[in-house]
């Protein structure tokens, strides 16, 4: 998920095309992943597969990590100039806020209905108590905090409590990078290695997802701080990328398809330098694949890319009630049919919405806080000291 808008001046070019484009390929195989799932749409025809197509099919839960290292990577570079005190921490705090919640908020109303639907029809033995955490929870964006809930409502928004998270985390880790410089970023870097592993060997709960996650985040950072060494190096790399990016992507791809390699922990720590790779390698650009994704139309589903991944679910709910839906026709063109519903509803709403929305609060909020201090010291001034 892409960041906007620094704390003051960004550095030249942070949002690297690429990237952006990138995005718009983990969205859709999210949405991959959830129409392959058992009685999914494409269950059958991706269970009909050669069995490594059929494990990438389904493993689009993978992206979520990718889009975390990105996360930490874009916000690395937009941020990269930025003075950390206490007006610049208000302004990104807005900033990030602005960037979650609006379209979340939005998921939140097209499932208004089915909301209230489950809660009023709750067998008996459910308490109040438990209805109101539900509520508490989604409204609060705690999901990846709390573990399975009785409710699925709008599944991937757990991703959104760690994304919150690591917004809360990321301005101590950019001043220890900015301090320590090269230290600090083998520091942030060896933290995004080791935490990860740290958790598993001291069973932190699943439940506690963002803690689990933070270490994408962490290697995402240290991953802007390499590729700016890169850049200013004297290795030229720069249009090179694929050098990095082709491995990795190909590795991926391997270790993802051929799961008999390693189970889900090794697999997990595996993936976390080929992300690594790929993000740099992407970055630094060159060779057809990063091209293709700094095109027109991967720019606009990559920046449309959090309203699609936010909104699928939703979607699907009222998709399978809806008169876009027919089941006479075969599962894998009914799927085709809610693919291009949300590649459009999600391009409009970034247009419509996410975009004017994002806009809207963070220069009103802004604007309020800036404000605040001026007229706090206008009522405690004795009369004829403001003129």
């Amino acid at each position: 998920m892409s960041s906007r808008h620094s704390i003051p001046p960004v550095t030249a070019n942070p949002h690297l095309p690429a990237l952006t484009g990138l995005r718009s390929l983990l969205a859709l195989w999210v949405v991959l992943h959830h129409l392959s799932n058992r009685g999914g749409m494409l269950d059958a025809a991706v269970r009909a597969l050669p069995a490594a197509l059929h494990e990438l099919a389904v493993s689009g839960y993978w992206a979520v990590a990718t889009f975390f290292v990105l996360s930490g990577f874009v916000l690395a570079r937009t941020y990269a100039a930025s003075r950390w005190d206490r007006s610049s921490l208000i302004r990104y705090g807005i900033a990030r806020w602005a960037r979650v919640y609006p379209v979340y908020f939005l998921s939140l109303m097209i499932l208004a209905p089915i909301i209230f639907h489950d809660l009023v029809s709750f067998p008996q033995g459910r308490s109040l108590a438990l209805r109101l955490s539900l509520l508490f929870n989604y409204g609060l964006v705690l999901q990846g905090w709390t573990g399975h809930l009785p409710v699925q409502w709008n599944t991937p928004a757990w991703s959104l409590s760690c994304e919150l998270f690591f917004y809360l985390c990321f301005p101590l880790a950019m001043l220890l990078v900015k301090s320590a410089r090269r230290r600090g970023t083998l520091v942030i870097a060896s933290a995004g290695f080791a935490l990860p592993v740290l958790c598993r060997l001291l069973n932190v709960p699943d439940a506690l997802k963002p803690l689990l996650h933070l270490g994408d985040f962490l290697v995402g950072i240290a991953c802007a701080r390499i590729y700016e060494a890169l850049v200013r190096s004297h290795l030229r790399l720069a249009g090179r990328g694929y050098w990095l990016y082709l491995p990795a992507a190909a590795g991926s791809a391997v270790v993802i398809a051929l799961p008999q390699i390693a189970n889900w922990i090794y697999l997990d720590f595996a993936l976390r330098p080929l992300n690594a790779l790929l993000l740099i390698g992407l970055a630094l650009g060159g060779g057809p694949p990063a091209r293709w994704l700094s095109t027109r139309t991967a720019l606009l589903f990559g920046k449309a890319s959090y309203s699609m991944y936010i909104l699928h679910i939703p979607m699907l709910w009222w998709f399978k009630v809806s008169w876009f839906y027919s089941p006479t026709l075969p599962p894998e063109a009914d799927a085709l049919i809610y693919i291009a519903l949300v590649l459009l509803v999600s391009a409009l709403v970034f247009k419509l919405f996410e975009e004017p929305a994002n806009r809207r609060l963070r220069d009103t909020l802004t604007a309020r806080f800036r404000s605040a201090p001026r007229r706090a010291t206008e009522a405690s001034s004795p009369p004829g000291t403001t003129g």
